[in-house]
């Protein structure tokens, strides 16, 4: 599989994921991204033995775009640092289905899982096992009863960008977990990892990495002038 390489050095590897690839295995059994790349990287470079290569966030398996992984020890650890510190900055492009109320906003939400179910359930009071979600999000345009949003997470929650945006009342187009009332069967979840900045783990500078959805399908293409 090729996968496009948005940054490498020696510490970090930025890549775009491709849509319907699990990050690592998981009971599927698919291919999954962590492997492909530890795969690539031993070629490449020619490597014996095992590869290094540590997670550090993921991404849902329909969604794609930009995601890091540290390709040493030292550099996880720091990156997973700064995820805590809220020091990496995560921007997401989703379509809606409906317009926002308004046109920027921040959502809090109170998750729960439910891991049987691989399911998320959302409310406005904290309750005891529940995690604390907040995002902005900004509308950039409506169109033929869909939106276009730009979204940052300031929480990474399990599947949290499709829970708050559904219990809003405005699921992401495609998502046949969060919105399923609306979304056929077959559709493609349209949420896609935009733009990833972050400290670098060894130098004094800041690394920002820029993803686009394809804009030749549905619904993206909708929004093809605005994306380009």
């Amino acid at each position: 599989m090729n996968i496009n390489i948005l940054y490498e050095d020696n510490h970090l590897l930025v890549v775009e994921k491709p849509v319907n690839i699990p990050v690592q295995q998981d009971s599927s059994h698919d291919e999954d991204l962590l492997t492909i790349l530890k795969e690539d990287i031993k070629v490449r470079y020619n490597k014996l033995g095992n590869v290094y290569l540590g997670l550090v966030h993921r991404l849902d398996r329909p969604v794609g775009g930009a995601i890091v992984f540290a390709k040493t020890s030292k550099a996880a650890s720091r990156l997973a640092n700064h995820l805590r510190q809220k020091n990496i900055k995560r921007t997401y492009l989703t379509v809606v289905r409906g317009t926002p109320k308004q046109k920027r906003a921040t959502l809090v939400h109170y998750l729960e899982k439910d891991r049987k179910r691989n399911f998320v359930h959302a409310s406005k009071k904290a309750t005891k096992h529940a995690k604390k979600a907040i995002l902005n999000y900004e509308v950039i345009q409506s169109h033929n009863g869909l939106s276009l949003l730009s979204v940052e997470l300031q929480t990474g929650r399990s599947h949290q960008i499709r829970v708050q945006l559904a219990t809003e009342g405005t699921p992401i187009f495609g998502d046949q977990k969060y919105g399923k009332g609306v979304n056929k069967p077959g559709q493609q979840i349209a949420l896609w990892a935009r733009e990833l900045s972050l400290p670098h783990t060894t130098k004094d500078e800041i690394i920002t990495c820029h993803s686009l959805p394809p804009v030749t399908v549905d619904p993206w293409l909708l929004f093809s002038e605005q994306l380009r």
